[in-house]
């Protein structure tokens, strides 16, 4: 693809100045460059829990634009981070179906939150990573930027709730967990499936 630059999600955190944001960390495939991008905490979370495998209750705004686009034979080709003006990024959703083609204008953190779960490819253009991208250290890249794991998420005091699950018994962390996928609440439900894979 001529004129991009090819991206990976590397971290998902809060971000301090924007209170009930969070940053996403994309990085270069191949490469040392970084584009932070600020996103709302309904988009974190949907992100975050198709990373972790977390099936909810009832379909998310994305899994039901999965569904949609399957059931009528759409595939999501790419995404493309396309520009970035005022502040404020923009993307595109490629989608496929036979040989037609179709770009849909969309926020970046929703076609980010649609790549992941169709597995597709995130580009960004070659300008926007120019203009907008850091280098990294490498010594401080545990610092600034951590990879989606079982211990990062969109969460607002992680370490209180997961000292409490560690007094619960593998039988009634399930129950609590089929509980928080029922309430559609993914922080807590992430936590909890963290604490059975410890004990694991």
């Amino acid at each position: 693809m001529d004129q991009t630059v090819e991206l990976e999600i590397l971290g998902l955190s809060s971000n301090h100045s924007q209170s009930g944001s969070f940053t996403l960390v994309m990085g270069e495939v191949g490469g040392n460059r970084r584009l932070p991008i600020v996103i709302g905490m309904f988009e974190a979370q949907a992100i975050a829990i198709e990373i972790e495998k977390i099936v909810p209750n009832r379909p998310m705004t994305h899994d039901l634009f999965k569904s949609f686009a399957s059931n009528f034979n759409y595939a999501i080709d790419h995404i493309l981070i396309s520009d970035m003006r005022e502040g404020v990024y923009y993307a595109n959703i490629i989608c496929k179906s036979g040989g037609k083609k179709v770009e849909i204008d969309a926020r970046p953190s929703d076609a980010i939150a649609i790549a992941v779960r169709f597995d597709a490819p995130i580009f960004c253009a070659s300008k926007v990573m120019e203009d907008f991208a850091s280098e990294y250290i490498e010594e401080d890249e545990k610092k600034a930027y951590e990879k989606p794991s079982s211990s990062k998420r969109p969460t607002t005091s992680p370490s209180k709730s997961t000292d409490a699950l560690k007094d619960y018994s593998l039988d009634k962390l399930n129950q609590l967990l089929d509980k928080a996928i029922n309430n559609e609440d993914y922080e807590k439900a992430a936590r909890i499936r963290d604490e059975i894979n410890r004990r694991n």
